[in-house]
């Protein structure tokens, strides 16, 4: 199923801005949809936003107009911007990858998962 490896997290403060990637090796990168989910201290695993192999895009209400998903099949990477952040922003954020190619906005419909990286948004 190959392996996700997520970077760019950090601290930042309100109002700004990160950018996290994920790496894909090993498994097919480019049809597949692809998301990132994020869960907060004693919270579930909460969808953010995903990406179809043709393109499509789709957001949870609490990010939309704020972050941004893409993808370089070039380089098997699928980014996240995120801006205008806020405390509520702060999480572990993982990758995700799915078996099928539309839009899918549920955990369970991924079969493979990165390790996390932290964000955190200060005020």
């Amino acid at each position: 199923q190959g392996q996700l490896v997520e970077s760019g997290g950090g601290l930042v403060q309100a109002g700004g801005s990160l950018r996290l990637s994920c790496t894909v090796t090993g498994r097919t990168f480019s049809r597949n949809n692809m998301g990132w989910f994020r869960q907060a201290p004693g919270k579930e695993r909460d969808f953010v936003a995903a990406i179809s192999g043709s393109g499509s895009t789709a957001y949870a209400d609490a990010v939309k107009g704020r972050f941004t998903i893409s993808r370089d099949n070039a380089k098997s990477t699928l980014y996240l911007q995120m801006n205008s952040m806020n405390t509520e922003d702060t999480a572990v954020y993982y990758c995700a990858a799915s078996p099928w190619s539309n839009i899918v906005t549920t955990p369970q419909q991924y079969h493979s998962w990165g390790q996390g990286t932290q964000v955190t948004v200060s005020s």
